[in-house]
Parts: structure tokens; C-alpha cells; sequence
């Protein structure tokens, strides 16, 4: 048998297996958002949600990219969505996070915004966590005490009906 016919690994292993390590690190990084998303956040600012419509296929992509992921052509015209939107599916959220002040469970969501054709990713509360459901009417819920108060802190249930799945199907 030549080198490059060498035989398959047995997969045993002299001495013993190692099952894991630990390994700190850290990572510092700095974000710039570029044109498109930078005009998302400023829109934050004013509690407005702001898409781009891609110029081929016409779907509205929220938060914006600055270009359509499906046609990849570049995307400027902004288009006004939401702010209220519908749930396409949920995580009911049982482990606590680490420096996240929200007493568990607790529930995210993917969130189709009224006129986006994606959904993004958000907090539902002001409903227990075992009544959210695909299909819930919710709206945004802004924190004005928070620093951050730019992005809503969370979706609430609007008391609208809840939409039909057909309406929302895609976006799942």
C-alpha cells in the first residue's frame, strides 16, 4: 500500500480520549451597520420600522441589507413597515440568560412586520407565555426609561383577531 492509499482510520486513539477543554477568550469587534441599516436605526430613533423593497422580485427585507438575499441585486427605496406585525413562530425560553433582567420562562418570536416579507426576531410579553401563539396580532412596546430606548424593548398583543395562517405562511 503506497502513502497515498494509506488505510481508513480505525478510529482508536492511543491513551485517553479527550472529551473537551476549556479555553477563555475574549472578542472585541467594532460594528458599522453601513448605509442601509444605518438608516434602519435612525428610523428607530423616530419609532418608525424601515425596509428596502428589492427592485427584482419586490419582497421588503426588514431590517435592511442593502441588498435583496434572494436576488442579490442592490436595494435603496425605503419602504415604511409595521409597526404592528403578526407571530410566525415562537420559543418558549426556560434557562435564564446572564445579565438579561427578564424572569423566565419568557417567550421570542419570529415577527412579521404588516408589509415586510421577512420576519425578525423579538420579545413577546404582557400575555403569559402559554397563551402566545402563531397567528397573535402584536405591536411594539418601547422602554422610555431605558437607554436604549431606540428599539423596542418588546412585542405585546394588539387584541386584534389573530391572522390567518395563509397570511403569514410563507414567512415561517
Amino acid at each position: 500500500m503506497t502513502e497515498a492509499q494509506a488505510a481508513p482510520h480505525k478510529g482508536e486513539f492511543a491513551g485517553e480520549a479527550v472529551t473537551g477543554i476549556v479555553a477563555h477568550a475574549r472578542l472585541d469587534y467594532t460594528y458599522s451597520p453601513g448605509r442601509a441599516q444605518s438608516q434602519y436605526i435612525h428610523a428607530l430613533s423616530g419609532r418608525k420600522v424601515v425596509g428596502e423593497r428589492c427592485p427584482s422580485c419586490r419582497k421588503v427585507y426588514v431590517p435592511p441589507r442593502g441588498a435583496c438575499p434572494t436576488c442579490g441585486v442592490a436595494t435603496t427605496e425605503q419602504v415604511e413597515v409595521g409597526p404592528r406585525g403578526t407571530v410566525t413562530t415562537f420559543c418558549i425560553v426556560n434557562i435564564k440568560a446572564k445579565n438579561l433582567d427578564i424572569e423566565v420562562p419568557y417567550v421570542y418570536a419570529h415577527i412579521a412586520l404588516d408589509g415586510a416579507d421577512l420576519a425578525l426576531h423579538a420579545r413577546i410579553a404582557g400575555i403569559p407565555y402559554d397563551q402566545v401563539r402563531m397567528g397573535l396580532r402584536v405591536e411594539p412596546v418601547w422602554d422610555d426609561s431605558s437607554k436604549d430606548s431606540r428599539y423596542p424593548d418588546h412585542y405585546r398583543p394588539t387584541g386584534e383577531p389573530d391572522a390567518d395562517y395563509d397570511t403569514y405562511k410563507e414567512l415561517i
